[in-house]
Formats: structure tokens, sequence, C-alpha cells
């Protein structure tokens, strides 16, 4: 079943990352988060990770309400631990959702918080490839040591 799960979380993975101006980071100890765009130029991040879960969700990510009530029904969804009150839900397996399912959750998580970013947010996801990196390349320059990611 380990092969099974890391073949999926590969799978997912790869899958949010082709997102338009998705980015990755590693925190809070062994969660890959999602971003809508880098969090330097005020990305909101949209699903987690889990790499080490075992007694908890393997995957989180924000629903809305209306998503997150539908959501909540299914055997194997609950509230995400510290997110629920942003409407995030939690699966605590690979197998709560089938694939494409997930999938189509996960592309609606990251649409549904990229709606709700601020104007001026939503004018730098706007901004032509070069222009984002560069002003990315900038923005994290900028940060204190240690807060580059």
């Amino acid at each position: 079943m380990a092969n099974a799960s890391a073949h999926l979380l590969d799978t997912v993975r790869a899958a949010l990352l082709e997102l338009p101006r998705v980015a990755e980071t590693m925190q809070w100890g062994s969660n890959l988060v999602f971003w809508t765009m880098d969090k330097a130029v005020g990305g909101k991040m949209f699903a987690l990770i889990d790499l080490d879960a075992v007694e908890r969700p393997v995957l989180a990510f924000a629903a809305g309400p209306q998503r997150a009530s539908h959501l909540l029904e299914i055997d194997g969804i609950r509230p995400a631990p510290y997110l629920a009150r942003a409407h995030w839900v939690a699966c605590d397996s690979w197998q709560a959702l089938p694939l494409s399912q997930l999938l189509l959750e996960l592309r609606a998580a990251y649409e549904y918080v990229g709606s709700r970013m601020p104007a001026r947010v939503q004018r730098v996801y706007e901004l032509p490839t070069k222009e984002y990196r560069a002003l990315v390349r900038e923005s994290r320059a900028a940060l204190p040591t240690g807060r580059k990611r």
C-alpha cells in the first residue's frame, strides 16, 4: 500500500505543480504546501500534503463553504485541523476520493482561493511570466533571512 500511496502523492503533486503560477514550499515539519502564487508576492495556500501522515490526514485543501459542507458528508473527509474555520477539508487517506474527483477538487480549491485574492495580488498574477518571476526574486530577496521560502 505504501507504493500506491507514493504513486498517488506523486500524481497529485505533479498535477498541482502544472497549475498556472503554483508555488510549493515545505513548512511545519513535513508538509508540502501549495500556493496560488509564490507567497512572497501575496500568494495564498490552497492545499497541503503531510508527508509523514500516519494518524492524521494526508491531504487538506480549501473547499469554500458550499463544497466543504458537501465533502464533509463523505466518509474519510473531515474538517481540516487548524483550517476548518476557513472551510478547509482533510482527507484521512489517499482513497477518500477517487483520483479523478480529487484532482477536480484540488483544481477547484486553487480557483476558489485565487478568486478571493485582493485586486493588487490579482494584478501580480496577471503579469507576464518574465515580470512575475522578476517580482518574485525581488520580493524573496527583500524578506528577512530565513524567510525566503
